[in-house]
């Protein structure tokens, strides 16, 4: 006998920052709006509206590209607090509706509303209360994505941005499937999708139509997933406490650090920062990496791995900046830097 059909929602926030911004600033309704760092400090677009994205404004753009594409933009400073705060009035709403809620950032999140505490049949009736409860409370739109996974209920989510709701009843999974390209396949970024693309692979269809040993010898082991999602298979359960895989923090600096000693000041720094969110986190390390951009854009990653977890700050500093010994922070002028952890465990 087979397993019920699940009924899971992909609730999307629509330009999050952005939208919060204009919520509470009347006067930028209507215009190109992005959030983010000051152009002439190297700043990135961290959200955009709509407005500003019929310009080919989008999010991690570098801000003097934005403004190059738009020069009418309206670039507002982030205010996390502000979002924190939008966030979690949208995550009470989600839980009213299910315990089973999976979220993947401030601004979206899985639900299973198979069953759920308001008692409706149709996972589509919970999405619209769902939608209309975020609006009337926090004065902010969303999309929603119905499925019968969490893989299909992503895609749909951002079918009918902003304000949408997209269903993918069962019976119209394979229908659905056919019209997508391999860019909708979990795992498949733009340097993959050009992989696939040489070896003439480009829909869903031809992965599944794909002989193995080619897709395996273009993509890896990555071969046997993407089979599997090809047939809208993903039995991946909504995780409502999911396991922090790593914890990082990074800068971009106004202007370049040109020497070792600069940088390893600002390695040190960012490396008792993340010492601190571990702690706050009550999470141990075993693996200290660091990233390194130059100024050309070039980017490096090192890594050290020790048989002993730790959250001690001066362990953290004293990795990362023998991390640092093996760049060319000496010689390179550098842009940006950031220290990450990996391997965490909870402390006992």
């Amino acid at each position: 006998m087979s397993e019920p059909s699940r009924r899971i929602i992909h609730i999307d926030m629509d330009a999050f920052y952005a939208s919060v911004e204009m919520r509470d600033d009347p006067a930028l309704r209507g215009k190109p709006v992005v959030v983010g760092g000051s152009p002439e400090s190297r700043g990135v677009v961290a959200a955009a509206s709509y407005e500003a994205r019929e310009f080919g404004v989008r999010s991690a753009m570098p801000m003097s590209r934005a403004v190059r594409l738009c020069p009418q933009l309206v670039i507002v400073r982030p205010d996390f607090g502000k979002y924190r705060e939008a966030s979690d009035r949208v995550m009470e709403i989600l839980h009213s509706a299910t315990p089973l809620v999976e979220p993947l950032s401030l601004d979206e999140a899985y639900l299973d509303v198979t069953e759920n505490l308001w008692a409706m049949p149709l996972a589509r009736d919970v999405a619209l209360r769902i939608k209309k409860t975020i609006l009337d409370e926090t004065g902010l739109t969303a999309s929603a994505g119905v499925a019968p996974n969490k893989f299909l209920a992503k895609i749909a989510s951002g079918w009918q941005k902003p304000d949408g709701l997209t269903v993918i009843a069962p019976e119209r999974v394979e229908s659905f499937l056919r019209k997508l390209p391999v860019e909708a396949l979990w795992g498949v970024g733009p340097v993959t999708a050009k992989k696939l693309h040489a070896a003439g692979i480009k829909t869903l269809v031809d992965v599944r139509n794909a002989d193995f040993q080619l897709l395996t010898k273009t993509v890896g082991s990555l071969a046997e997933w993407l089979v599997q999602l090809s047939h809208g298979d993903d039995p991946r359960p909504v995780e409502p406490h999911r396991e922090t895989k790593s914890v990082s923090c990074e800068t971009t600096y106004a202007k370049d650090l040109q020497t070792l000693s600069e940088a390893n000041e600002e390695i040190a720094r960012l490396a008792r920062e993340l010492a601190q969110d571990l702690a706050a986190k009550s999470l141990r390390a075993r693996t200290i990496t660091i990233k390194v951009r130059y100024s050309d854009f070039t980017t490096v990653t090192r890594s050290h791995t020790a048989k002993a977890f730790t959250a001690s700050k001066a362990e953290i500093v004293n990795r990362a900046q023998m991390l640092l010994e093996r760049t060319e922070a000496d010689r390179r002028p550098v842009r940006l830097l950031g220290v990450g952890a990996h391997g965490l465990t909870q402390e006992p």
